[in-house]
């Protein structure tokens, strides 16, 4: 194998991780996949023999290249309508994260990454998630070990609360998903109201593109009557199961509302009941979905 073959090889065999590691920096697969080709173009240029740790590095260049395209998507999210939520990051029933994948990121731990400074998102993330040295942490995003020790006990204090207390099995997580999108399509208040906790909050994220909650909607009651008003909407169509999934470790399913927009709803649940609904119903991020249903978005 020649030296450029060898280098193409290197980076073939770290691309997952490369992409897992922009994803869970930016949040969105189309950004993280742009990073991850811009880190091919600054690889494929570096001379072999300046590389002591392929991975490492490459991590690096990701890093900096992510947090470079954080400061633009920022901008662009400050003006961004409504609630802003992580693109959906699916799996089918049956298949597991990739071992060296962590099974704790779940979506309400992205959603808690969002609320960090740059810096203290890719300390974190490359120390404590993807097991990189203090050492790989100050190389990758140019602070010293002291202030990457700094950035990431302060992510790690405000993302701790976030981290899953509950977690279900595939199958217990697929039922309770299905029970869930059948009362709430149907308007079922009283089983609805037993499955919810009392402080549940529901967030949609339609970006402005499709019709969702602007604010995140708060408490047992009020989310009960938001519910309760969707389904009294087209009651000559009911919404339609398509199939449940996993939603960034979250049990959840992919569905049509009564109008037959798509959409992901994923559950957060704890030993109280369902705490927190996440639904994406902005079109831009359902990429991943509609490739996965073979097809396009009026057919799938």
């Amino acid at each position: 194998m020649d030296k450029a073959a060898d280098h193409a090889a290197v980076f073939a065999s770290q691309r997952a991780r490369l992409t897992r590691i922009a994803y869970r920096m930016l949040g969105t697969h189309a950004e993280a996949e742009d990073v991850v080709q811009n880190a091919w173009l600054r690889w494929r240029t570096v001379p072999p023999a300046e590389i002591d740790d392929a991975p490492a590095y490459l991590a690096r260049i990701v890093t900096r290249l992510s947090l470079d395209h954080l400061k633009s998507a920022r901008v662009r999210r400050e003006t961004y309508v409504g609630a802003w939520l992580p693109e959906p990051l699916i799996e089918r029933a049956g298949t597991s994260p990739p071992l060296d994948e962590p099974e704790d990121i779940t979506l309400s731990l992205m959603f808690a990454l969002e609320r960090l400074s740059p810096l203290e998102r890719a300390a974190f993330l490359l120390h404590d998630v993807f097991d990189l040295s203090f050492t790989e942490v100050a190389a990758a995003i140019g602070r010293d070990e002291a202030a990457c020790r700094q950035l990431a006990a302060r992510a790690r204090a405000h993302v701790r609360a976030q981290r899953p207390r509950y977690r279900l099995d595939e199958t217990r997580g697929a039922a309770l998903a299905r029970a869930f999108f059948t009362a709430a399509n149907s308007g079922d208040v009283g089983q609805l109201s037993s499955m919810l906790a009392e402080d549940v909050v529901a967030w949609g994220d339609g970006g402005g593109k499709i019709a969702a909650n602007i604010n995140p909607i708060r408490g047992r009651d009020r989310v009960l009557r938001f519910l309760a008003g969707l389904a009294r909407k087209r009651r000559d169509r009911d919404g339609e199961f398509i199939e449940a999934v996993a939603i960034d470790g979250l049990p959840g399913f992919i569905s049509r509302d009564r109008s037959g927009a798509l959409q992901t709803t994923a559950l957060e649940i704890d030993d109280r009941g369902i705490v927190a609904i996440y639904t994406m119903r902005n079109p831009d991020k359902l990429g991943q979905v509609i490739a996965m249903l073979g097809g396009d978005a009026e057919r799938c």
